[in-house]
């Protein structure tokens, strides 16, 4: 690929260059503005052939990085702070804006040309005087997707790679749809994007515009959209939301690393997520898919924070402590721990990374349950090591929801009832934290008590518990006589029915904490959710509609989470039919996935009875299995 100019030459210190936008020509004669930073001596470049870095972000690669954040900081480092740490070390570091971001030329559509976009600029890399030939990559986020997009094509010079908080197994069960439904992450974050695109009336025009009113609206259509003045945010958006089946165009590179596993590069790979992160399922799959050759080193860590947040202590209205940041904890700080993680794997260093545990989890609970000085629940938790994800020992129980809202490992009489209820999309359960991230000005993710508030939007009844509504289905173990730790994947299984052609049914499972002085009305942890739309419960290719009164099996499989539920606590299973705005709404109508004006009201049956028997089971590990971290 050739590097055309304009690019410009600029001393960062005595001992570190930037060339900045070198432009590097893609296969369709798109130009991709690149930033190469090099050794320099008294202000010179220093010749010679290095390993690499590089990071492709739609952010803006001269920006400062929100990931880039170390214990103590007060603001994240820019890149170019980053890029001299990691020149200094002896790299050739190269950042690069994605098609259509910032300085780079073409249009900008999410996700799919990062595939291509990557393999052309490695090709172009490791052609280059500088290069030694050999790379590795690192980023949050869109930063991971674009490195997974890129590896699907096993590009010439790769290494190793450090994928944090990212890379898409499968898009559609992780990160656009989940269950079938459409997360609508991808709405705001499309809104805060295109904000900072286009002419300066375009910007204008969409800072106008109220995102919570248009939240009431949904769905959006062409031009009638609070991103319609940024077309190609628009479209690509609209076309996300309504793909609804698993077809092709979900199996595009870019989107679906699962189905390159068996020739993704057998090169070392860092796999890093957080359990109210949006990415736990991909970032769970991608190891579980990857593993098994020695030739190709994983490490998995899981965090307890929120998306990237990977040095703060708290997650939501949950503190976790002081125990919790990366930093201090499980490496020193995440610069050193990725400049170990590239020495070892590009310059053949000899250091302690080939011994470190292959999975570094933080399990949650734990912690006083008392108030903190910040107003936070004190969850608590601690870091453990292990040999493999699910953790060897993993003993996997089923509860079982009774008509009398107990969840227990009995299973039900014989003539238990069935729970009915209706669902009506006008009203939807409002979303009360979780594992979500860019929702921003609408919702957030996290730890909090599952009560309605002003701060939670579609919350009509401040103050109420969500197990209050008529439309969510609550049911509780009884105290636990023992603590008991979750740490793995969690299953839901529910017989149902429903009158309506298509509906949706939710399970939440959450921590529930015991009348105490600071909370009175104890506390309804929520701990992971997940959901399922009826229209794909026999297949993700093919929707049907539902048969009116037809009970049948659906199976939910909420992300993963590790977390301990205390002496005392009780576990407790919320059932319902939305969680709004996380998920989109189902109008019960079968219409076309994004298309549908019209609501009906369904009403929905959840069975309890000995032949059709709705549970949730869950991986528990007892003392042995919970290694605590050494470092």
């Amino acid at each position: 690929m050739d590097t055309l100019t304009p690019s410009r030459f600029e001393v960062i210190a005595d001992d570190v260059i930037v060339e900045r936008d070198v432009m590097v020509t893609m296969r369709d004669g798109i130009r991709l503005a690149t930033d190469v930073y090099r050794p320099a001596k008294e202000g010179k470049v220093v010749e010679g052939r290095l390993p690499s870095i590089m990071e492709r972000t739609p952010y803006g690669k001269a920006e400062r990085s929100r990931s880039e954040i170390e214990v103590g900081m007060a603001i994240p480092m820019k890149r170019e702070e980053v890029a001299v740490y990691f020149v200094r070390a002896g790299y050739a570091v190269i950042y690069q804006d994605c098609r259509g971001r910032y300085n780079s030329e073409g249009e900008f559509s999410k996700y799919i040309s990062e595939a291509a976009d990557g393999y052309d600029t490695a090709c172009w890399l490791v052609e280059q005087p500088w290069s030694n030939g050999k790379f590795g990559t690192m980023g949050l986020s869109y930063a991971a997707h674009t490195q997974a997009a890129l590896a699907c094509l096993n590009p010439p010079g790769l290494a190793c790679m450090v994928m944090d908080s990212g890379g898409f197994s499968n898009a559609y069960q992780c990160g656009i749809r989940q269950g079938g439904a459409f997360e609508l992450k991808q709405a705001t974050w499309a809104y805060n994007q295109a904000i900072g695109e286009g002419d300066e009336l375009a910007r204008a025009a969409i800072e106008a515009e109220d995102l919570r009113a248009w939240f009431s609206v949904m769905p959006w259509s062409e031009g009638v959209s609070p991103v319609r003045w940024m077309p190609e945010y628009e479209n690509y958006l609209l076309e996300q939301w309504r793909s609804g089946s698993f077809d092709e165009s979900w199996r595009r590179v870019g989107l679906y690393m699962e189905g390159f596993y068996e020739t993704f590069p057998e090169v070392p790979i860092v796999l890093m997520s957080s359990w109210y992160d949006a990415y736990v399922k991909s970032t769970l799959d991608n190891y579980r898919g990857l593993s098994g050759k020695e030739s190709r080193p994983l490490q998995l860590i899981m965090g307890p924070w929120l998306h990237g947040n990977r040095n703060s202590t708290f997650a939501g209205d949950i503190s976790f402590g002081d125990a919790a940041p990366l930093g201090g904890n499980v490496t020193e700080s995440w610069l050193s721990f990725r400049r170990d993680w590239f020495d070892r794997w590009l310059k053949s260093r000899e250091n302690h990374v080939a011994e470190a545990p292959v999975v570094r989890a933080f399990v949650m609970g734990g912690g006083s349950g008392l108030r903190d000085v910040e107003g936070r629940l004190d969850h608590g938790g601690s870091w453990i090591e292990a040999t493999d994800w699910p953790l060897p020992g993993t003993e996997f129980r089923s509860y079982y929801i009774h008509q009398n809202g107990s969840l227990s490992p009995e299973k039900p009489e014989a003539d238990a009832a069935p729970f009915v209820y209706d669902y009506d999309p006008k009203n939807p359960v409002p979303t009360v934290g979780g594992s979500l991230t860019s929702g921003q000005p609408i919702f957030e993710g996290g730890g909090f008590d599952q009560r309605e508030s002003e701060r939670f939007f579609g919350s009509r009844h401040p103050g109420l518990p969500l197990a209050a509504r008529a439309d969510v289905l609550s049911f509780e173990t009884e105290p636990l006589e023992n603590e008991m730790t979750v740490v793995g994947p969690i299953v839901v299984e529910l017989f149902v029915s429903s009158d309506a052609p298509d509906t949706d049914f939710t399970a939440k499972l959450i921590d529930v904490y015991p009348p105490s002085k600071d909370y009175p009305t104890g506390y309804a942890l929520n701990i992971t959710d997940g959901i399922i739309r009826c229209r794909y419960r026999n297949s993700w290719e093919k929707p049907e509609p539902i048969v009116a009164g037809e009970v049948f099996k659906v199976t939910i499989e909420p992300f993963a989470t590790a977390n301990r539920f205390a002496k005392g606590h009780r576990i407790r299973l919320d059932i319902s039919s939305s969680n709004f705005p996380k998920y989109d709404i189902n109008p019960n109508s079968f219409a076309p996935e994004g298309r549908g004006r019209m609501t009906d009201v369904a009403r929905n049956s959840v069975f309890c009875d000995a032949s059709r028997p709705s549970s949730i089971c869950l991986p528990v590990v007892g003392p042995t299995a919970l290694k605590p971290l050494a470092r």
